[in-house]
């Protein structure tokens, strides 16, 4: 079946999530990398946690509570104005560079975002980054209070866009959300910044695993879940010549 539509995920695939660098490290000198990291890996665990918990809270409280979380566990003290720059960070994260010309270039398919991200959080985010032009919807899996990669999180594709699965190509730079949207059936392309050969390397070279080399071992390399993507691509800049 032709490509009707090309649907991608926000947080790490069109939006660079390593962006709050800048905000944690001046929020708290010294400390800004450690809480980038693991603010994030909590994010994503507390969003698996709550679905299989069947507590649903929407990505804002997520967000907010791994967030506390992880100055907690550090021993960092804060006022509520400096919590609330950091969160802030999230509605104005950084594109990555070639996000917004691969979209243009992808017309006329129909383009989606799908994300775990509340409506709120996602709707400021792509009006304050300039995509709200380019894309014909931004979906948040808040409709069905589950996040992926539940199953009901991917229906929505079809749902809002009126497209079968294998006329979707998904697309995301997480690898559990590409075995996620494989597993439903949907074609995926994942990509695949950080390859296996660059990872070994950067644990080689230093004696002492930093925190974004921890990140990256963790939750960018392909899990062992039993779905490979229909196709790897180290840039989003390359989706044009697939879809």
């Amino acid at each position: 079946m032709p490509i009707k539509a090309v649907v991608f995920d926000a947080y790490g695939t069109l939006y660079d999530i390593q962006s709050v660098a800048d905000v944690t490290e001046d929020a708290f000198p010294g400390y800004g990398a450690i809480i980038t990291q693991v603010w994030r890996i909590k994010q994503l665990e507390y969003t698996w946690l709550r679905s299989l918990m069947r507590r649903y809270q929407d990505f804002d409280a997520v967000t907010r509570d791994s967030l506390a979380y992880t100055l907690r566990v550090l021993g960092l003290a804060y006022e509520n104005e400096t919590f609330e720059r950091v969160i802030e960070k999230y509605l104005h994260l950084d594109l990555y560079p070639d996000a917004a010309e691969t979209l243009a270039a992808l017309r006329p398919r129909k383009l989606a975002i799908l994300s775990n991200g509340s409506p709120d959080m996602l709707n400021a985010l792509v009006r304050n980054s300039g995509l709200d032009a380019l894309l014909d919807a931004t979906i948040s899996v808040d409709a069905k209070k589950v996040f992926k990669p539940d199953p009901q999180a991917y229906e929505l594709i079809s749902e809002v866009l009126g497209t079968a699965p294998d006329e979707v190509l998904f697309v995301s730079s997480n690898p559990w959300d590409a075995a996620g949207a494989k597993s439903f059936g949907l074609k995926v392309a994942w990509i695949e910044r950080v390859t296996p050969e660059a990872m070994a390397l950067a644990c080689v070279e230093n004696e002492l695993v930093a925190p974004l080399t921890m990140f990256k071992a963790i939750r960018t390399q392909m899990d062992e879940l039993g779905f490979e993507p229909d196709h790897r691509v180290r840039a989003l800049s390359e989706l044009p010549g697939i879809a």
